[in-house]
């Protein structure tokens, strides 16, 4: 089974709670996902494989350590998710980003794909897929199966709240990809919003209703 990993920093929970305030404006709500994204982004990579190069420093030569890997593909569940790859783009400048496209139907509460886009040779690099909410789990669990359909294995999964139920969906569809969250909140109402939550994230990000 996977592991759900739960980042409670102090300065991720402080910001995660002025996120969740109904009067905080699109464009905070805005900068502060990109700085939780930002934070959560070094204990989302903490694992990442390290090598030795050699390299001159101004008093002498040394073998210093450097990433083993350097392909690296941020891909955001749109639209919500757009909101936190620049964060990690500051920690990964190189990366690659790749998108798929969901909506969620309102009455069944079903993931629907429209876009997919990835950048060339995605099943040799190691993937985040990112999404603020982790709710019912659908979008998160039908975006990780396609990946895998392209040809993908090395995946993880970052998001910003997730509900328990969401956590168990994506498990038992993907027991190997492990889950990295900044608090689990406590269940999901009949309208499959996640409580006490902090709203629909994309109509937060953009403004819209």
């Amino acid at each position: 089974m996977s592991e759900i990993h739960v980042l409670d920093h102090p300065l991720i929970a402080d910001k995660l709670t002025r996120m969740r305030r109904k009067d905080t404006s699109s464009q905070d709500f805005r900068s502060l996902l990109h700085e939780i994204s930002l934070l959560m982004g070094y204990e989302v990579t903490r694992d990442f494989e390290t090598t030795t190069t050699t390299v001159e420093t101004p008093i002498c030569m040394g073998e210093f350590p450097v990433l083993k890997e350097t392909f690296f593909t941020i891909v955001p569940i749109l639209r919500a998710g757009i909101g936190m790859v620049d964060g990690l783009l500051e920690l990964m400048p190189s990366a690659h980003v790749g998108h798929i496209g969901l909506y969620r139907d309102e009455s069944t509460h079903q993931a629907i794909e429209y876009y997919y886009k990835m950048p060339n040779g995605v099943e040799r690099s190691t993937i985040i897929v990112v999404d603020p909410m982790l709710a019912t789990g659908g979008s998160a669990a039908d975006a990780i199966e396609d990946l895998k359909k392209h040809g993908c294995s090395n995946i993880r999964l970052m998001n910003l709240l997730a509900a328990p139920e969401g956590v168990k969906a994506v498990q038992e569809r993907h027991p190997d990809v492990d889950i990295y969250v900044a608090a689990i909140d406590e269940h999901l109402n009949k309208e499959a919003y996640i409580v006490p939550g902090l709203g629909d994230a994309g109509d937060r990000l953009f403004g819209t209703k």
